[in-house]
């Protein structure tokens, strides 16, 4: 699971990086800071079922605090992106290669209005068009690759597996594809598509294979208020989260120093240590402040990219299903993300080659009844695979 950090420069994305990772990267207030990409680890949170099958779980490729697993997912965040990208301007084509494998796009904009597209400083800036332009620029992208190859695509008698095999390196699939054409009206058959048909065809496409979600960051000033909600107005409340990647990066790393006791995502923090330095007092009872009166939301904008945008669930695959647990005793040990629409054979392969290629069927572990291998998962179900692979 990969989840992109993209935008223009200078709107926040390497704050909201470092405050998801805690990874010290360059941060700086003028454009295109980064250059190589950052790669990071960050965790999503979601309610472990331990509590709900009165077990105690030893969580093993995740952690589990209070009840809460804590399941990682990997970051990457770009260097800004700007108009004419597609074509080479600025960091380029070097930007949407480094977004080639990601599985949904954070796209941050610059709430308070202070920024232009370019990443200048201005007052009044609009951020929604930052939005169509990363959009139009990543369409490009993909309508160049396209046309680089539609040469080859036009003599398959397939077309639609053909353009998945032009475009199975950002992890587009042919189902994707052939939903892509359908939902366009398109001939079958690429053979002939005008330029505006392609157009078409890859900003629907991206929809399934690029899906995004906007942060709305720099919320923490007061001209924000009004752009959040015309963002909001014009993309959709689901489409749309105001955040604060400086407010939240200041909080866990007082946290990673043993200062206060923050949970992400959480409305308050406990201070650890007392008779700090008045600045840093001042600095934590401004941060206090703004908690209480909102959240950061940058958890909830990493939640929401992984389980809404790039529509994932969560599935605990187990080995004995009367004890939840693995060969090793191990309960609930695993917390795997998979995207909705998995199937009990398709799980199996996620774990290994050789119990998908020798799978019998599944076990609900809560029922204890018999699944085929198409059985499609459900969120939060423990399931095991039988198979006939020693």
């Amino acid at each position: 699971m990969l989840i992109g950090l993209v935008g223009a420069p200078n709107k926040g994305k390497s704050t909201i990086f470092s405050a998801m990772t805690l990874n010290e990267v360059e941060i700086a207030d003028y454009p295109f800071t980064t250059i190589n990409p950052n790669l990071g680890v960050a965790y999503v949170t979601k309610k472990c079922v331990d509590i709900e099958l009165n077990v105690k779980c030893n969580a093993r490729n995740s952690t589990c605090v209070g009840g809460i697993r804590h399941i990682p997912v990997n970051l990457i965040d770009v260097a800004g992106l700007v108009e004419g990208a597609h074509l080479g301007k600025g960091m380029g084509n070097q930007f949407l290669n480094d977004l080639a494998s990601a599985d949904a796009l954070i796209v941050v904009v610059d709430a308070s209005g202070k920024t232009d597209p370019g990443g200048n400083h201005c007052l009044g800036c609009d951020p929604s068009g930052d939005i169509g332009m990363v959009t139009g620029e990543i369409a490009e992208w993909l309508c160049s690759i396209i046309k680089r190859h539609e040469s080859a695509i036009a003599k398959s008698h397939d077309s639609a597996d053909a353009l998945a095999s032009v475009l199975t390196g950002l992890g587009v699939t042919k189902a994707q594809v052939s939903a892509a054409i359908d939902a366009c009206y398109l001939p079958a058959s690429s053979k002939g598509w005008s330029e505006a048909e392609v157009m078409k065809f890859v900003r629907e496409l991206m929809k399934t294979s690029k899906p995004m979600l906007v942060a709305a960051n720099k919320s923490d000033t007061r001209e924000a208020e009004a752009n959040v909600t015309k963002l909001k107005s014009e993309f959709g409340d689901a489409e749309v989260i105001d955040c604060s990647g400086a407010v939240e990066l200041a909080l866990r790393r007082a946290a990673k120093q043993g200062l206060i006791d923050y949970v992400p995502g959480a409305r308050d923090f406990k201070m650890l240590k007392e008779g700090i330095p008045q600045e840093q007092s001042a600095a934590l009872d401004y941060l206090r402040g703004f908690l209480r009166r909102k959240c950061t939301n940058i958890q909830e904008l990493l939640n929401r990219a992984v389980f809404e945008t790039a529509k994932n669930i969560v599935v605990y695959p187990v080995e004995d299903e009367r004890k939840y647990s693995d060969h090793g005793g191990f309960v609930l040990p695993d917390a795997l993300l998979v995207r909705r629409g998995t199937t009990a054979m398709e799980l199996a392969g996620k774990i290994h080659t050789d119990l998908a290629k020798n799978m019998l069927y599944a076990i609900d572990a809560r029922t204890k009844k018999h699944l085929d291998r198409e059985y499609v998962l459900k969120d939060n179900d423990v399931i095991r695979i039988v198979s006939a692979a020693k």
